[in-house]
């Protein structure tokens, strides 16, 4: 992992709008402590210039942001390098938590993938733009880690057990669900996303949501597939253990119940147990739930599940990791 990160952000401000693109396209913007650092420069830059609004983008078109460059991460823990993965986490949640306490409106343009810690970069800014493109996940307890950047504070934050189940299973959202959930603030088509700065350049006295909903499209918020089934989601995931989630799932015995159990089957027992203990008692202030995540994570990192997990999916990406208490024949392993 780089920390130059040359060329991977560009940003200006132009008209009064601070401009923010990523720009590692064929890694899908996954984030290095370069591009962390540079991201977190220009907003410390731009705290006392008399700004309307600061806007991220991406240069791709396939994503926002996949998330950390969590592949690089392995590596470190694989060469004890606990320095470099430190570092790479605690400026990742400093820039979190400055993007949450920004003097004026962070708005995030989300189109095509929004994972992990590109959720970190959208969603705590003031307005999270979605176009028909956007798939937005936290997909954490399949590679054997836990929702980070902040996510033990905005999850329990959604709407009835939304949180947990997003947390647990990954699921991903499309636009629809992003605005049922509060995820995402506004839809506007791709094709006029590239007018948003410019927008709010052209009215710099207006709110940014009047702005915003001048270029917005009709919501597709009517056809979430959450909606459909939020009533089985707050019973199921609404329970006390993960235990007792399963056992409602099972009880349910529809379509969304059975991939839901898929989705527990499938990922790191340990995981899930991390995650929802923390997603349990994540109703603390935003600064307290990164500091909680930020130890998680020295000691998750070196973990059998994430070695396997990253290995799995973006390493020997064979989608079949073989979890630790797997291995020992269902046996928790000691703690």
């Amino acid at each position: 992992m780089t920390d130059i990160a040359e060329g991977e952000v560009l940003t200006d401000v132009h008209r009064g709008v601070g401009r923010i693109l990523l720009n590692r396209p064929k890694a899908l913007n996954a984030l290095t402590t370069g591009m962390v650092a540079a991201i977190d420069g220009a907003l410390a830059a731009w705290e006392h210039t008399p700004l309307s609004a600061v806007v991220i983008a991406s240069t791709s078109v396939k994503a926002f942001c996949a998330g950390g460059d969590i592949r690089t991460i392995r590596e470190h823990s694989l060469a004890g390098d606990a320095e470099a993965s430190e570092r790479f986490f605690a400026s990742e949640y400093r820039l979190n938590a400055r993007i949450a306490e920004y003097p004026v409106p962070v708005v995030s343009l989300i189109d095509g993938m929004c994972m992990g810690g590109g959720l970190g970069l959208s969603v705590h800014g003031t307005f999270r733009v979605v176009t028909e493109r956007a798939v937005l996940a936290m997909p954490e307890t399949g590679i054997g880690f836990f929702p980070d950047i902040g996510a033990s504070y905005f999850l329990p934050r959604l709407p009835g057990a939304m949180g947990m189940y997003l947390g647990l299973t990954g699921h991903r959202l499309d636009a629809a669900d992003a605005l049922y959930a509060g995820l995402a603030t506004h839809f506007v088509p791709t094709d006029r996303l590239g007018a948003v700065a410019d927008a709010l350049a052209d009215s710099p006295g207006a709110p940014v949501d009047v702005v915003l909903n001048r270029l917005a499209d009709r919501s597709p918020v009517g056809a979430s597939r959450l909606a459909e089934v939020r009533g089985e989601m707050d019973w199921a995931f609404g329970a006390p253990t993960l235990g007792e989630i399963e056992k409602r799932l099972r009880h349910l015995d529809t379509v969304w119940a059975s991939d839901a159990l898929i989705a527990l089957e499938s990922a790191s027992p340990q995981s899930l147990e991390i995650t929802h203990n923390l997603l349990a008692r994540g109703r603390q202030t935003l600064r307290e739930c990164l500091a909680a995540e930020l130890t998680l994570t020295r000691t998750t990192i070196r973990t059998p599940d994430f070695l396997e997990g990253v290995r799995a999916a973006l390493v020997d990406k064979d989608r079949s990791p073989i979890w630790e208490r797997e291995a020992q024949g269902g046996q928790t392993p000691p703690a």
